[in-house]
């Protein structure tokens, strides 16, 4: 009896913040990975009307005490979405929010969890994050490329549980390990293993099936990050983007190699003296060029690296 009530109160408060949000009609669809692990996969490409702003990946663990959620996705629409659809599969609270870093794609959801009752925890690397003017005209461009998923009322929120570094916890008998593997993608980019079903959601540091994005990020550090991962030796990845790895160690080369070659070709042109518009035409792209979000995402990538080469030329 008690079940059947908490079942019957977890869907009215699913339907409840479904109907509070601008529904969605893109597929967020549950896929389990573990005995206890599941994941959404976002769409490839860029963040746009034709998606609605589901480009990035979000996952969730059941234990027999609660649900842990690792990122909530990229508008409060698609939050409320993966909240009805974690209310299908078992009634029981949303304990914690692990926010892996404060990109838009991977919090916006935040507000519709917390509702919920859920704890957010991030890395205190993230501290101020939200209140920056990037933040500020990250949230306008939204509003007006993802309206009405993202509208006046959605809120950028601070995490609940500010943490210094790697936590290990146990909920209901399930073991979780956080690892702080920033700065790289971020200044506070956080990884969580699930112990029992070996399965790691890694945030962007991993990329898969699109072009990262790299933005302001130390590559010589996220390279570093990378190889911080590979030592947990997962069964199952899941990344930032694209379809879960069940060859976690091989599918950590492409966001490896990609970043070194923007190292080495950007790395060349500063040494050799190369303005960047002329070392972005002549650089070779054929590998990369046919990808999602490429038109998007690599000549940012590139120019930002360009100038970390620089930066890093004129560090003894």
């Amino acid at each position: 009896m008690i079940k059947i009530i908490l079942l019957v109160f977890g869907l009215l408060t699913s339907w409840a913040h479904a109907e509070d949000y601008a529904a969605v009609s893109v597929p967020v669809t549950p896929i389990k990975i573990g005995k206890h692990s599941y994941y959404v996969q976002g769409m490839s490409g860029a963040a746009s009307s034709a998606n609605q702003g589901y480009m990035s990946n979000a996952g969730f663990v059941v234990t027999p005490a609660g649900v842990v959620v690792f990122d909530t996705l990229g508008t409060p629409s698609l939050a409320a979405e993966l909240l009805k659809q974690i209310r299908k599969i078992t009634p029981l609270p949303i304990k914690y929010v692990i926010i892996s870093h404060y990109h838009a794609d991977h919090y916006y959801g935040l507000q519709v969890f917390k509702a919920a009752g859920a704890e957010s925890w991030a890395h205190q690397n993230g501290q101020g994050a939200i209140d920056t003017e990037g933040a500020a005209e990250r949230l306008a461009q939204r509003k007006e490329t993802l309206f009405p998923w993202v509208d006046e009322h959605t809120q950028l929120l601070p995490a609940d549980k500010w943490l210094e570094g790697d936590k290990d916890f146990e909920l209901g008998g399930v073991h979780f390990k956080l690892r702080f593997v920033g700065p790289a993608h971020s200044a506070e980019d956080m990884a969580m293993l699930v112990q029992e079903d070996k399965v790691l959601y890694t945030g962007d540091l991993v990329f898969r099936g699109r072009i990262p994005f790299v933005g302001d990020a130390d590559s010589n550090l996220w390279l570093a990050a990378l190889n911080k991962l590979i030592v947990l030796k997962p069964k199952t990845m899941v990344a930032g983007h694209g379809a879960a790895s069940v060859k976690p160690e091989l599918d950590l080369k492409f966001t490896r190699d990609y970043l070194t070659f923007l190292r080495k070709n950007m790395g060349q042109a500063v040494a050799d003296l190369v303005p960047f518009d002329e070392a972005y035409s002549k650089t070779n792209w054929g590998n990369y060029a046919k990808m999602p979000a490429f038109k998007e995402a690599n000549r940012p990538n590139a120019y930002n690296t360009y100038l970390l080469m620089e930066k890093e030329s004129m560090t003894p």
